[in-house]
């Protein structure tokens, strides 16, 4: 299956998230075993930001991915693209700033972070490219860029496991504890349509981040990439020079790539 054959408008992925913004946070932790939250420490870590510092979460949900910031004193904004998720987590979190908006048309100026972040929520958006490129132009010069998603597991046995949980065991469970189980069959098919590691770094690379690099985590069940913008006046012509100086096979930015 290729992400062709999911798409779906951006209302209709909207109110596919409203439909499950009351328990969601509850079902991922159940669907991942615990392992969600290991997995946006470790995101908060490379994100690597200090108080007096703007953070975009991008694809916030209800804002849990962007507690963390707030509880440590730094500016966060909480933006997603489904009223009901913003909803729960104004009603949870006052204090966070929760904005609506677009991935593909950000509500934000230029060189407005110094950095970006979105965990889970790239491969939902319809046009995940000029996710990258407007996370790209509303980031500051020499600022980050962090993702986590999920991804290729590396071991061939471990990917069989992992494919035969996602499309057969993960909706079953949401039946028993999901409020729309139809929006998880969906989440599953979405996530084993996802490119793999190599191409989300090349992605990023088009569009024009630089210092590319990804982790593994849980044996490749999820990868956290990281970038950086490039100073003022070092990468003019966007993601140009990053597409000319990285034609061929994507194996070959493997030895970019610090995994």
């Amino acid at each position: 299956m290729n992400r062709a054959s999911l798409e779906k408008r951006p209302d209709e992925v909207a109110t596919m998230f409203d439909d499950v913004a009351p328990k969601y946070d509850v079902v991922n932790d159940v669907l991942s075993l615990g392992q969600t939250r290991r997995w946006r420490k470790i995101v908060v870590d490379a994100v690597d930001v200090r108080p007096g510092q703007r953070v975009l979460d991008l694809a916030a949900g209800t804002g849990t991915s962007s507690e963390p910031y707030a509880d440590a004193g730094i500016d966060v904004v909480a933006c997603d693209f489904s009223l009901g998720m913003l909803k729960v987590g104004k009603r949870r979190r006052p204090d966070i700033n929760f904005v609506a908006g677009d991935a593909t048309n950000l509500p934000f100026a230029d060189n407005s972070f110094d950095a970006s972040t979105i965990s889970f929520g790239l491969r939902n958006v319809n046009e995940p490219k000029k996710a990258l490129a407007e996370m790209l132009r509303v980031t500051k010069p020499g600022g980050r860029l962090v993702i986590a998603e999920f991804s290729a597991p590396v071991v061939p046995l471990w990917r069989t496991m992992y494919t035969e949980y996602l499309m057969r065991a993960l909706p079953a469970i949401a039946v028993k504890v999901a409020s729309n189980p139809d929006a998880y069959v969906y989440l599953a098919e979405s996530i084993r349509a996802w490119p793999d590691q190599d191409h989300l770094a090349a992605w990023l690379q088009e569009s024009g981040w630089e210092k590319v690099t990804y982790r593994n985590l849980t044996g490749g069940i999820v990868a956290v990439h990281r970038a950086t913008k490039p100073l003022a006046g070092t990468n003019r012509d966007g993601g140009a020079a990053a597409i000319a100086a990285h034609k061929g096979p994507v194996a070959k930015l493997r030895r970019n790539i610090t995994r």
